[in-house]
């Protein structure tokens, strides 16, 4: 095959290739063991979870266009049709991605892995085209869909979210999940929502949980953040925080409570 025609297939992959986003932009990482770092973030749409504390509903279902930021950080949007082809979201994070600013691409959502077989075709691409390591941002309940991924990340940040503060119940999938990431060559962390609702009897399941795949995977705790939701779901009182931690820590070396920061900065 000649330089030309390879040049043309892969004209036509990138067209193939869509995803349905509801952004793309830069900011700060608010959550978990990013806190704090520059990002891009490709928010996906679409999620099968409806968490009762969710910040985020705007991302359960595919919008007609999605949002593109024009320049790193300055909240100027372009709105592209969805879904949106390999080629444009490529294109768009290499105009974002001004050196040296963002430490990683954050892929987000929603929840991502609904696309695993896209992203499975997708994500070589984009790490062929970028030399930002790559960060899954899931509720950590599709263990078959993240086997198709996994060989692409360098981190994933997974939720595990407690019956009585979510509404969700999805443990054995968690723990398949957990030990999937575990036993491959990412970093894995675990983020856990918690609120005055919290019941102690599902801590002592999360933390059983996670000791047995591994004691030492860092996890977070993070107070419910009742900004913008328009919903009213209590945070924890500082007693609740304390007693909850220490609970967690009687099995698991490594359990910080770490607020959403990025509701606090004003960012996206």
């Amino acid at each position: 095959m000649s330089v030309k025609e390879q040049q043309t297939n892969n004209d036509s992959s990138l067209a193939r290739i869509t995803l349905p986003l509801v952004e793309i932009f830069s900011a700060i990482q608010g959550e978990g063991a990013n806190v704090g770092c520059r990002q891009v973030f490709i928010r996906l749409a679409g999620c099968d979870l409806r968490c009762t504390y969710c910040d985020s509903a705007h991302t359960w279902f595919v919008p007609r266009h999605a949002l593109i930021e024009e320049h790193a950080g300055d909240r100027h949007f372009q709105r592209i049709p969805n879904p949106v082809t390999a080629a444009h979201i490529l294109e768009a994070i290499q105009h974002l991605n001004t050196p040296p600013i963002h430490d990683s691409i954050s892929l987000t959502g929603g929840e991502p892995l609904l696309y695993a077989a896209t992203l499975a075709q997708f994500l070589p691409l984009l790490k062929a085209s970028s030399s930002l390591s790559l960060y899954l941002e899931t509720g950590g309940h599709h263990p078959a869909a993240l086997e198709l991924i996994l060989p692409y990340l360098d981190s994933v940040g997974m939720d595990i979210k407690l019956p009585s503060v979510s509404g969700e119940c999805h443990w054995s999938a968690h723990e398949a999940f957990l030990r999937l990431c575990d036993r491959a060559p990412v970093e894995v962390f675990c983020k856990v929502i918690i609120s005055q609702t919290t019941d102690p009897a599902d801590l002592d399941r999360l933390s059983a949980l996670v000791a047995s795949v591994n004691p030492h995977i860092p996890v977070f705790l993070q107070p419910v953040t009742p900004v913008g939701t328009g919903r009213c779901t209590p945070p924890p009182t500082p007693a609740q925080v304390l007693a909850w931690q220490a609970q967690l820590k009687a099995r698991l070396s490594n359990v910080r409570v770490v607020p959403q920061t990025h509701k606090f900065l004003g960012q996206r």
